[in-house]
């Protein structure tokens, strides 16, 4: 029963969607701006760096408050599924009529608190990515790419890397678009307008 409700609070967690929510304060419709997708990148392209910064913080703090409850109410075994759920939450968000972001930033976010090192290195890593090519997918598929041999590398095994690898998955799949534009040379970068 524990399991239930925390991967339940993890979707619900999820789907608070910081991309919608800030942007609204702000008086956007986000879904009416740049690619219409109410990821930080999006966000950052379309409204600035400051606001794309504040989106990013808010998905990686949803990961993170996921992994958490889930270890906390149950193990941390459980803490890796709840930051499946809070990933399939941010891309499938019902507050928002199921329209949400990639999930890049709440996967890293569970990161920094399951495996704290890791999650400090895809930060890094991602960063360091997007300063030197600009285009924030290739960061984020690399960080996809290593989701589970990092956990791995770190001693996790086993239903751990099982829930990382459809983490990693999930993300993946809603990058399909930005794959397809990297392949023909039309993948947007991050810098603003």
């Amino acid at each position: 029963m524990e399991t239930s409700i925390a991967l339940a609070i993890a979707y619900l967690l999820g789907s608070i969607d910081t991309g919608v929510i800030i942007p609204r304060l702000l008086g956007v419709n986000i879904y009416d701006q740049g690619s219409g997708n109410p990821g930080a990148s999006n966000v950052m392209r379309t409204m600035g760096k400051k606001v794309g910064a504040a989106v990013m913080l808010g998905d990686a703090i949803k990961g993170l408050l996921a992994a958490l409850i889930g270890s906390w109410m149950v193990s941390p075994t459980v803490g890796f599924w709840c930051a499946l759920f809070a990933v399939i939450g941010h891309v499938f968000p019902i507050w928002h009529s199921f329209k949400g972001g990639r999930g890049v930033a709440t996967a890293i976010g569970a990161v920094l608190y399951l495996e704290p090192w890791f999650g400090l290195i895809l930060v890094i890593g991602w960063g360091g990515t997007v300063a030197a090519t600009k285009t924030a997918s290739i960061a984020s598929l690399g960080a996809m790419a290593v989701y589970v041999p990092g956990y791995a590398l770190f001693g996790w095994a086993g239903w751990p890397l099982v829930a990382a690898g459809l983490t990693a998955a999930v993300v993946i799949a809603r990058h399909s678009g930005n794959i397809k534009r990297l392949v023909s040379g039309r993948e947007q970068t991050v810098e603003t307008q």
